[in-house]
């Protein structure tokens, strides 16, 4: 797998400053909570109110919500481990989950109550200074505490803060709302106060369907909105890539893993098709930091293929290496010959049924529609042990190779000659020829193969003779 992503299992890591913030806000709305349902308490059973009363089962239920929230917030922040690959960030999402069922419970009792008051009628509510007091208390803590969530929420990208910033957000309207039918109580229309509690349980079922359904989304790994669009156009626009095979989200609370597989060329070599997966990762960590990233890599068929480079791939499947690849039209077909290099200790039924098969995968990639021929070219993968020659002797066969040289029109200059014995007794040359800048290499390589001629001829106790080609004055 390219750009595999490692898990880390840490027994123990101090605390961040993200998860520090976290934490503090999480317990501070725990706090605030609780003060507010007991507020919220007592005065609804003082003034009988029952939009107060569902304002206190409201803020109640934000008491046991803020509670598990702050739990939540100190699991998730686990690291990794044996049994979580993909850390405990998700607890977040649990944690919210049960924040809406909290709140559609909230909404069912308040509409039950409020309707039961409507239809008997006979309800006393009490406006007092307290009851107001409270009211507007209510919505200044859950004004502060809804911006504190907000921005550590914002910061940390935590979803369990967001739900319990959504819940304060939702106290400051239905508080509101509460505030307005006592008010109308006051000027003697007591079934106000019923109605408000009504519109207070809309309110909550409404901000429990949107936190249910972004929790929900979440719990089931739905993909973010837009993040496939955002990912999909930072890697087609990656060098070497030639479309995305396959592409998986996985979003865990503040983080979200990435599992692509990538098409490539098969021509390319591996240490390329590695370079273009790094390269993907990087642009997308740089575009989406939050990110774990894995890239795998799947090679196809290119269009633009030409006959050596399919003939290359096709080879490397097999472990073989093809060379010195020839094409001829032959009537409706085209010839192609070529040598492959096969390891020397094989006999020759291993080595013919190694090429067999290379032969049949060719003519399944051309649709039979090809002659071929290979010639079998022995790959001695032995460390063979060679001495320096003597140096007289040394500068006798130097001088045999240079005047060899100069009778070839083309070579400028023979250097850098170096000659060694093999245990066989055998010469191994190595040699660098000049040619001029603007020379072909093929011509160049007919030269140099009439040079290796020559000096075989010449010195036949030679058994292999190297010869680099380069241009006039090149530095070696």
């Amino acid at each position: 797998m390219f750009g595999q992503h490692s898990t880390n299992i840490n027994t123990f890591s101090p605390m961040s400053n993200h998860e520090e913030k976290k934490q503090s806000v999480a317990l501070s709305s725990v706090t605030a909570s609780l003060l507010l349902t007991a507020m919220k308490i007592v005065v609804g059973l003082m003034t009988g109110s029952i939009g107060i009363l569902s304002e206190a089962a409201h803020s109640a239920m934000d008491f046991g919500a803020a509670a598990l929230t702050w739990f939540a917030v100190r699991i998730s922040d686990k690291p990794a481990d044996e049994k979580h690959h993909y850390g405990h960030t998700k607890i977040e999402s649990v944690s919210a989950l049960i924040e809406t069922g909290l709140l559609i419970l909230t909404s069912i009792w308040i509409i039950y109550e409020a309707v039961a008051r409507l239809m008997s009628g006979t309800a006393e509510i009490e406006v007092t200074w307290y009851a107001i007091a409270v009211i507007v208390i209510s919505i200044l803590v859950d004004i502060s505490r809804s911006i504190a969530l907000r921005k550590v929420a914002k910061e940390t990208k935590s979803q369990a803060l967001e739900a319990d910033a959504l819940h304060f957000t939702s106290d400051i309207v239905s508080s509101a709302v509460v505030l307005a039918g006592l008010g109308f109580v006051a000027l003697g229309i007591q079934w106000a106060d019923a109605v408000a509690g009504m519109l207070v349980a809309v309110l909550v079922a409404k901000a429990a369907w949107e936190l249910g359904r972004k929790t929900i989304d979440v719990l089931v790994d739905a993909a973010p909105e837009g993040l496939a669009e955002q990912i999909e156009a930072i890697v087609m626009n990656s060098p070497g890539v030639i479309a995305i095979h396959k592409m998986r989200i996985k979003p865990a609370g503040p983080f979200v893993f990435i599992d692509l597989t990538i098409s490539v060329s098969r021509t390319l070599p591996q240490e390329k098709v590695l370079a273009i997966c790094a390269g993907v990762e990087e642009r997308l960590k740089a575009e989406i930091p939050d990110s774990d990233i894995a890239v795998n890599a799947r090679p196809v068929v290119l269009d633009s293929e030409t006959v050596t480079e399919r003939i290359h791939s096709v080879g490397l499947n097999h472990n073989l290496h093809a060379h010195n690849i020839v094409t001829s039209l032959a009537g409706d077909k085209k010839q192609i010959t070529f040598d492959v290099e096969v390891d020397s200790g094989l006999t020759i039924r291993e080595a013919h049924d190694a090429v067999s098969a290379l032969e049949k995968e060719l003519h399944r990639e051309f649709n039979g529609q090809i002659d071929i021929c290979i010639h079998l070219d022995p790959l001695n993968n032995e460390e063979r042990h060679a001495r320096p020659i003597e140096p007289g002797k040394e500068a006798q066969i130097t001088a045999v190779i240079r005047q060899a040289a100069g009778t070839i029109s083309g070579i400028h200059d023979v250097h850098d000659v170096n000659i060694h014995v093999s245990e066989h007794n055998k010469l191994c040359i190595t040699l660098h020829c000049s040619f001029d800048d603007n020379t072909v290499l093929a011509n160049a390589h007919t030269l140099t193969s009439r040079l290796e001629g020559l000096i075989y001829r010449d010195i036949p106790e030679t058994s292999r003779i190297i010869v680099h080609a380069e241009p006039v004055n090149a530095e070696d």
